[in-house]
């Protein structure tokens, strides 16, 4: 191998460990044992200088939701997994929630604070058993369903219970110039409206430049980064349409928008605020900085966290009062953007309110390629639905949706497969012609080009068949990457317990460079399967000394893809590695049956 060669193909290592550091936030060194994080300001005492605030529960199959009396405010809302007590949720423990139970119970308590129901009983707390959709502990301003205002006071303004049942409950504050009345109430039919609250807001007196808050979702961390995401949708005449917001450095504001609805989520779940009524021009998107708005991310043992709070903020969204009408209602959406449960609101909305709501457009599971991706997306996701429906296992259903993909792909596939095997068969010829007309490189891109007609082979036809593929690939990357049915799905219990993260074959208290505190094993067999797979593909001769150098620079670029596919795929899905190597298995398979083919044709 010549120096040019063995120097791009290092720049191309490091250019890919550059990437894989990019794109992983930076593992904690020291120390070994747990630092404590800045206690976050909390509903207590001491934070408001008043009295300590009363909190109230409302509880449905799909939601807990605790209410405080300071700001009238909802400070938790509480998913409860699925289990025999809540079989209608959809929500899966991941490992950080197991995790969180056995090494810090005292953070895993469910409600957080003492907190009465409508009988005037405290509710007993638990210790894990949901996943907390909001960020806990925070001040009054960041409470989701409160003021905002230019005067701080009118968030922890002090609210007294006027109704209370296990559905509803209302709330006033008085000022002297503003009565406000708050009203929280589930859906009279809960499973045609999941995870949704009916929320009505009325402000007797001045409403000016009042505005109401959605609280700040929790980090869910996606395929190595986080997967907040924000979008409103608008109406123009007959035409709706879903707008994604950047992720704003400070805030993002407009006063000529009127949103038909507004969404924050972190990927997995979200907030959605769909006004019904009393809503004024404009809506607000919001950075707040992780330091004033930790996340439960960085509760456990710092040795083990990827994360700081400065690299996770959290993002809040406002939509103002209308200057017109004292009352506002909305729907408030605080759940799992899972399929089913969205397309269960579209559904129910348009049926009761003839009004086409579309939250089904609130999920992120699309990349960077979404407008080529996505009705390939789509598509891949129908056939994995229809071998989940046949094996009721998402692992297997990867699997049978890869092996249908590459059934799909077989004629492109075996395309590209001959014309590459044609390619390294005329491969010597190809280079006694340039030794031979070594002064005279144009006579010999003639006569290659001639070699080439003479045996039918066209050195761009094996790009073609994979540029054809992109597509496909790309849009089942994006949504085995961020699918919410892969979120805590298991496969292989104590080894992939979860499609949607990495899996766990060891663990350890130490961190160790590149593999972190834990061993994933996907990544390294498919590594090993790549290597195999281009080993095959390549046909080169047995003995070394006869490979020409061209043959010489395929496998060693292919050997460094090898360790550099297995370092990228590292912090991958499981879901994702277990789709690589399913998808390399079969193409092994494919290049063996095509190899004996071409074999058995020339013989």
């Amino acid at each position: 191998m010549d120096k040019r060669t063995l120097l791009f193909l290092i720049s191309v290592t490091f250019a890919f460990l550059l990437v894989r550091a990019w794109f992983t936030p930076p593992m904690a060194q020291k120390p070994q044992e747990t630092v404590a994080l800045p206690p976050p300001v909390s509903h207590t005492e001491e934070a408001f200088g008043q009295e300590k605030p009363a909190y109230f529960v409302l509880e449905s199959p799909y939601q807990q939701i605790v209410v405080s009396s300071r700001g009238g405010s909802i400070v938790e809302i509480n998913l409860p997994f699925k289990s025999p007590q809540f079989p209608k949720s959809v929500v899966l423990p991941v490992e950080h929630d197991r995790q969180l139970q056995a090494q810090l119970p005292q953070a895993d308590r469910f409600p957080g604070v003492e907190a009465k129901t409508a009988t005037g009983a405290p509710l007993p707390q638990q210790i894990g058993g949901y996943l907390p959709l909001l960020r806990r502990e925070l001040s009054p301003q960041y409470d989701a369903l409160n003021l905002s205002s230019p005067f701080p006071e009118v968030a922890s303004l002090p609210y007294t219970v006027t109704s209370f049942t296990p559905a509803s409950i209302t709330l006033e504050a008085k000022q002297p110039h503003r009565r406000i009345t708050k009203t929280f109430s589930f859906p009279k039919d809960p499973a045609r409206y999941p995870y949704c609250l009916n929320v009505e807001i009325s402000i007797d007196g001045d409403r000016k430049d009042i505005s109401l808050t959605s609280g700040i979702p929790e980090i869910e961390w996606v395929a190595g980064s986080s997967g907040a995401a924000l979008k409103y949708r608008i109406i123009r005449g007959d035409k709706a349409s879903v707008e994604l917001v950047d992720l704003p450095k400070t805030t993002f504001s407009s006063t000529s928008i009127q949103p038909d609805w507004v969404c924050d989520s972190n990927g997995f779940f979200g907030i959605i605020l769909d006004p019904l009524g009393g809503q004024g021009n404009g809506m607000t998107f919001a950075r707040v900085p992780g330091t004033e708005a930790p996340t439960r991310l960085l509760l456990l043992d710092q040795a083990q966290s990827h994360h700081t709070a400065e690299e996770l903020p959290g993002f809040e969204a406002t939509i103002p009062f209308s200057q017109a009408s004292p009352t506002m209602k909305l729907r408030y959406f605080a759940g799992p953007f899972a399929e089913s449960v969205l397309k269960t609101i579209d559904a129910s909305s348009l049926a009761d309110e003839h009004k086409p709501t579309n939250y089904l457009s609130c999920q992120t599971f699309h990349g960077w390629f979404a407008f080529i991706s996505e009705p390939f997306a789509d598509f891949l996701f129908i056939i994995m639905k229809l071998c989940h429906a046949l094996t009721n296992s998402w692992g297997f259903s990867i699997i049978l949706t890869t092996v249908v993909l590459r059934i799909l792909m077989y004629p492109l596939n075996q395309w590209s497969m001959r014309s590459m095997r044609g390619m390294q068969e005329i491969a010597p010829l190809v280079k006694a012609i340039q030794e031979k007309h070594k002064k005279d490189p144009k006579k010999a891109q003639l006569e290659i080009m001639a070699l080439y007609r003479e045996k039918k082979v066209n050195p761009f036809s094996g790009c073609l068949p994979l540029l054809i593929q992109m597509p496909f690939l790309i849009g089942m990357f994006d949504l085995l990457k961020t699918s919410f049915a892969l979120r805590g799905a298991p496969f292989i219990p104590g080894w992939i317990n979860d499609l949607s993260a990495p899996d766990v074959a060891l663990d350890w208290k130490y961190h160790i460079f590149l593999l972190g505190h834990q061993l994933h094993l996907l990544p390294i067999i498919l590594g090993g399967t790549m290597w195999v797979q281009q080993n095959m593909s390549a046909n080169l001769p047995k003995n070394p000394q006869d490979w020409t150098d061209q043959q010489r620079q395929q496998r060693a670029m292919g050997n460094i893809m090898t360790v550099v596919m297995t370092v990228l795929f590292y912090q991958f899905p499981s879901g994702l590695n277990i789709y690589w190597i399913s998808s390399m298995l079969l193409g092994i398979v494919q290049q063996w049956w095509t190899n004996k083919a071409m074999k058995r044709a020339k013989s």
